[in-house]
């Protein structure tokens, strides 16, 4: 995913902000060291942090269906991941650099996400837009000066670019079988199954050689539901009824 962002910006950059311009476009760290061996102008666009945006995380699961339109297996939803950028400009003089530097503001400023048409790989294939956000304050533990002191360099303008980006982590649960039954519903009259456990203890308690007592009749059933076929019948409920008072 981040490898796709960076082809997706870098063909938005090229196309909106650098055209015409003769700049080069970059993703190097703007280490010292990088700076002395640039010998024409330049954009940066470092990836100096990532990070989950949990305020988009979503719950539950995508259904996913095969050709018979049953489902065959649950899938979370992609997690929304942070990426911020440092963009800088490199020339030889400093208007040059604020020439590119706001070509490079207009160019973000207009959207809200990257157009479907730079968008590479597996972000174009999912339905979920890709955020842009630029020049906005960063949170309070992350600072732009300490940054450039991690990286060597001397404070200079740039520019804060987020891209905030869907990452389906490929997880996904297996369905199970489909129900392909019907229910079968037997209700049973009042004071059935009483009955029933009375007949069962006294043939327990009975002694052997005595005949059984006759047995008391055994009321029909009030209604009775089935559900399901020969071939394949259907599961049985029982449902105890209760007198009214």
């Amino acid at each position: 995913m981040i490898q796709e962002v960076d082809e997706s910006l870098r063909k938005l950059v090229l196309r909106e902000a650098l055209k015409r311009s003769g700049a080069e476009l970059s993703f190097d760290a703007p280490t010292k060291d990088w700076a002395a061996r640039r010998n024409k102008p330049t954009v940066d666009l470092y990836l100096y942090d990532i990070r989950e945006d949990v305020s988009r995380r979503d719950v539950g699961y995508a259904r996913i269906r095969d050709e018979d339109g049953r489902v065959s297996e649950r899938r979370p939803p992609p997690r929304r991941f942070a990426l911020s950028y440092l963009v800088t400009a490199w020339t030889q003089r400093p208007e040059d650099e604020h020439r590119l530097l706001s070509s490079l503001l207009g160019c973000f400023v207009a959207l809200e996400a990257l157009p479907a048409d730079v968008l590479e790989g597996s972000l174009a294939e999912q339905p979920l837009p890709v955020l842009v956000k630029v020049a906005v304050p960063p949170g309070e533990d992350r600072s732009i000066s300490d940054l450039w002191t991690a990286l060597g360099g001397e404070l200079k303008p740039s520019l804060d670019l987020v891209v905030t980006a869907p990452f389906d982590a490929g997880r996904a649960a297996t369905a199970g079988p489909p129900v392909l039954e019907e229910p079968r519903f037997v209700i049973a009259a009042p004071g059935a199954a009483e009955r029933a456990g009375r007949r069962r203890r006294a043939r327990a308690t009975a002694p052997p050689d005595e005949e059984p007592a006759a047995a008391e009749p055994e009321p029909e059933p009030e209604d009775t539901v089935a559900g399901g076929s020969e071939k394949q019948p259907g599961r049985t409920l029982r449902v105890r009824g209760v007198q009214s008072p």
